[in-house]
């Protein structure tokens, strides 16, 4: 009978030790996804900023249809998502976005590529 018991006890402790290594498994992958989601949405808010800045006239500070003279605001540059940078020419912004979070041991990191009518996002890891 002690052996069986102790054969139990072993069992009961392995099956724990692999439910919480699955459990650590589901929490890190949604840690990913989540911060994956977050700098996307962050992206396009600041796309969309910077879509605003092109279409208002000059006179009210805007670009006057082109995005030269736009900037992401000191604000949003860095939020819980991520860490955001811009390079600006007359008709284009190329949004980056690297996130907090780890895939793999890669940061996330998300590229948007603003147009006049369009915002173009791309996953680069």
């Amino acid at each position: 009978m002690g052996q069986q018991q102790l054969l139990l006890i072993v069992l009961g402790v392995i099956v724990v030790g692999i439910a919480v290594v699955v459990g650590i498994n589901l929490f890190t992958a949604n840690a990913v996804s989540s911060n994956r989601d977050g700098v996307v949405a962050d992206l396009t808010n600041l796309a969309t900023n910077s879509q605003q800045f092109y279409r208002k006239p000059t006179a009210m500070g805007g670009g006057g249809y082109t995005f030269t003279g736009w900037t992401i605001p000191a604000e949003v540059d860095t939020t819980p998502n991520g860490i955001y940078t811009a390079t600006v020419a007359a008709q284009t912004v190329t949004l980056v976005g690297k996130g907090n979070e780890k895939n793999a041991g890669s940061v996330i990191q998300h590229t948007a590529t603003v147009t006049s009518s369009s915002i173009t996002t791309v996953k680069n890891n």
